[in-house]
């Protein structure tokens, strides 16, 4: 991957008032990744105050969009590079690995400024990895 050390404010970027010099500043970084993973996701629905219809409804639209790999804005793992391509469950059976895998980052929440982080501690149970509904504040820096 390429990146840059050279880093604008938000405001002065947008405003054009200071370009990034990303052939000046450019760093390459490594990366280990995964190829042609399968992840299972299992969600539920839960109505906010505003909702208009019942939760069926929206599970239902939820299934639809799934079915057809459809989505507001397209997720990704880690970094936009790593799209996550998504579309109804096949019967494969998870890894059979447990494991612990350490403090993961849960949500980061940018209403904040500076931005804060949540954790939790991951753990491979069978393949099933289960990330809990909150994450425990912290600065994430060892």
């Amino acid at each position: 991957r390429n990146e840059t050390t050279d880093l604008a404010p938000l405001a002065d970027a947008a405003s054009g008032r200071r370009r990034v010099d990303t052939v000046a500043n450019r760093v390459q970084r490594n990366a280990v990744c995964l190829r042609d993973v399968a992840y299972r996701i299992h969600a539920h629905v839960e109505l906010r105050e505003r909702a208009t219809k019942p939760e069926a409804a929206y599970r239902d639209q939820f299934r639809r969009r799934v079915s057809r790999g459809s989505c507001f804005s397209q997720p990704y793992l880690g970094t936009r590079e790593f799209t996550a391509y998504f579309g109804d469950p096949d019967d494969r059976p998870p890894i059979e690995v447990s494991e612990d895998l350490g403090i993961m980052l849960h949500s980061v929440d940018h209403s904040t400024t500076p931005a804060s982080f949540t954790w939790f501690t991951a753990r491979l149970d069978n393949g099933v990895l289960h990330v809990p509904a909150q994450g425990i504040p912290g600065t994430g820096v060892a």
